[in-house]
């Protein structure tokens, strides 16, 4: 809060991030997600144990969106977020989008504190992009814990389902 007190135009300069796990069931994450009601409907939501998903990134700001990036391989089969596969998404996808945002000065980066995010690789990754304005979990602005997640941004991307095996709309995967 105090660089927004500081710095009128910190928001404009903040890209928010998050990626979110899409169950193509229609399964729905309750840790990401409340639904607010005056009484207790007393409905049993019964899913599969194993059901298909697919990982999807994402990051918003004021001047626009960068992503949908999906986390699959060339099969489509999506794959787990490691470091590795974090710094690859970074490099290869963000970076670029990043240039297409040429007016963002000493732009501020947010991600949430997932061991992918904030391990050294990918903090190294992350600060080549942004230097000294991230705020994470070991990032110039700790994230707070237990602070929730971001699902706009995920949403913001639009083109996030997936129909049988049509998606719609564009996004990068893993090769």
């Amino acid at each position: 809060m105090t660089n927004i007190n500081e710095d009128n135009e910190f928001l404009d300069k903040l890209w928010m991030s998050d990626e979110a796990h899409f169950h193509l069931t229609g399964y729905v994450n309750k840790q990401n997600y409340r639904y607010w009601a005056d009484s207790n409907p007393k409905e049993v939501h019964e899913r599969p144990l194993h059901s298909s998903k697919v990982t999807v990134w994402g990051a918003a700001s004021s001047h626009g969106v960068i992503g949908p990036y999906f986390f699959e391989n060339e099969e489509r089969i999506t794959m787990t977020v490691t470091s590795n596969r974090y710094v690859e998404m970074l490099q290869s996808f963000v970076a670029p989008a990043l240039n297409s945002f040429p007016q963002l000065h000493e732009a501020w980066f947010q991600q949430d504190g997932a061991t992918s995010h904030t391990a050294r690789q990918s903090m190294a990754a992350v600060r080549e992009l942004f230097g000294n304005r991230v705020i994470s979990r070991f990032g110039d602005i700790p994230w707070p814990p237990r602070s929730p997640n971001c699902p706009f941004v995920i949403f913001s991307c639009g083109a996030t389902l997936r129909i049988g095996s049509t998606r719609l709309g564009q996004g990068h995967r893993m090769n």
